[in-house]
C-alpha cells in the first residue's frame, strides 16, 4: 500500500478516499482535523482505556475495543477484564499525537474514552448526564431538557459543562473528586430524576424507548465502565459533525450541524473550549448519593420489566391458544 504522507513517523495512506458514504469528507479531512485538535483531545484521552468507531471501505462501521494484532508496539495498551464477554481486552491508551495519527489512519472516526483513568479505576473523574431527544429533529427539546438538568445540578450546588454529542443530543459533564463509581452512579440517578420531575411533560428517565412517549430521555447510565464520546471527537454521521463544547448561554443559538470536521477547528481559533468551560472538581453530597441509592438502576430495571412483559405476552398467547 502506497504512503501518501508521513507525519510523526506515521505513514498515512489513501488520504483522498471518501471517508464513508454520505460523509462529505475525505480521509484527509479526518486526519487534518484530528491533527489540528489533537492536543486538546489528548488531554481527555490520556491514560483512559479507549474504544473507537472505525469505518473501513466496503464494511459497516464497528466499535473496536480490543486493539488489533498489527497494532504497533509503541501504542500503549492496558488489559481490562470484560465481564460481559468474560475475557481480558487490551485497550489502547491514546496519549500522544503519534498514536492519534495512527488511529486516524486506521479510519477511527469516533473516540470513546472511559470516565476513569487506568491508575484509579474506581474513581470516575466526571459525572455525566446524556440528554437524548426522541429524534434527530428535536435538538431544541434536548436544549430544554438540558436546562432542567442544569437547574437540578445548580440546586445541588454543582457546576457543569455542556457539549453537543455530535449526534442528536447533548452531554453534561460534572467534574467530581474523591467519589467511587457507585457513588457517582447513584448521584447521577438522583439528578436525572430531579431534573425530569421539573417538567415531566418534556423529560423522562424511562430506559425503555417505547415508554418515553416522545419525551427527552435523561440517561443516567453513563457510569462504571461506560464510555462517552470525547469533546471534539467526530461522529459517524452525514457531514461528519463533531462533539463541540458550548457555554450554557449559547445553546439556543446553535444546531449540531454547525460543528463539523470542516468548521470546528477554525471556530475554536486555537482555544481549548472544553478545558476553559470545565469547572473545578467538586464533592458529591452524601444526601444526593443516598437519594440515588434508593432509585433502581435503569438498565437492571428495564431488564426485569422486559422479562415481565415477555412472560405476560406468553401467558396471553397461551390463554388465547387454549381458548
Amino acid at each position: 500500500m502506497s504512503t501518501d504522507e508521513v507525519r510523526q513517523d506515521v505513514g498515512l495512506t489513501n488520504l483522498d478516499q471518501q471517508l464513508f458514504d454520505g460523509a462529505g469528507a475525505s480521509k484527509r479531512d479526518l486526519v487534518d482535523y484530528l491533527d489540528a485538535v489533537g492536543e486538546r483531545m489528548i488531554l481527555q484521552l490520556r491514560d483512559r482505556p479507549l474504544s473507537v468507531m472505525r469505518v473501513l471501505r466496503g464494511q459497516a462501521p464497528f466499535m473496536q475495543k480490543n486493539v488489533p494484532k498489527y497494532t504497533p508496539d509503541w501504542v500503549r495498551t492496558v488489559p481490562l477484564w470484560a465481564e460481559t464477554s468474560k475475557r481480558e481486552i487490551s485497550y489502547a491508551l491514546c496519549n500522544d499525537r503519534k498514536t492519534l495519527l495512527w488511529f486516524a489512519n486506521q479510519r477511527a472516526v469516533e473516540y470513546h474514552p472511559t470516565l476513569f483513568r487506568v491508575d484509579e479505576r474506581d474513581r470516575p473523574t466526571h459525572l455525566v448526564l446524556d440528554i437524548d431527544p426522541p429524534d434527530a429533529n428535536s435538538f431544541q427539546l434536548a436544549v430544554g431538557a438540558a436546562r432542567l438538568a442544569h437547574h437540578a445540578l445548580a440546586e445541588a450546588g454543582l457546576a457543569s459543562a455542556v457539549k453537543t454529542s455530535g449526534a442528536k443530543g447533548l452531554h453534561i459533564f460534572v467534574p467530581v473528586s474523591s467519589a467511587t463509581t457507585e457513588e457517582v452512579a447513584a448521584a447521577t440517578r438522583a439528578l436525572a430524576v430531579r431534573a425530569a420531575r421539573l417538567d415531566p411533560t418534556l423529560a423522562t428517565t424511562e430506559f425503555v424507548r417505547e415508554d418515553r412517549e416522545g419525551k427527552v430521555f435523561l440517561d443516567s447510565t453513563r457510569a462504571g465502565g461506560a464510555t462517552v464520546v470525547a469533546a471534539y471527537s467526530p461522529r459517524l454521521r452525514a457531514g461528519v459533525p463533531v462533539s463541540y463544547p458550548l457555554a450554557w448561554d449559547e445553546l439556543d443559538d446553535v444546531v449540531p450541524g454547525h460543528f463539523t470536521v470542516h468548521t470546528a477547528a477554525t471556530l475554536l481559533s486555537g482555544r481549548d473550549r472544553w478545558s476553559d468551560l470545565m469547572p473545578e472538581p467538586q464533592e458529591l453530597s452524601p444526601e444526593l448519593v443516598a437519594e440515588g441509592r434508593l432509585i433502581p438502576i435503569a438498565r437492571v430495571q428495564a431488564m426485569h420489566e422486559g422479562k415481565r412483559r415477555a412472560r405476560a405476552r406468553r401467558q396471553a398467547e397461551q390463554k388465547e391458544n387454549d381458548g
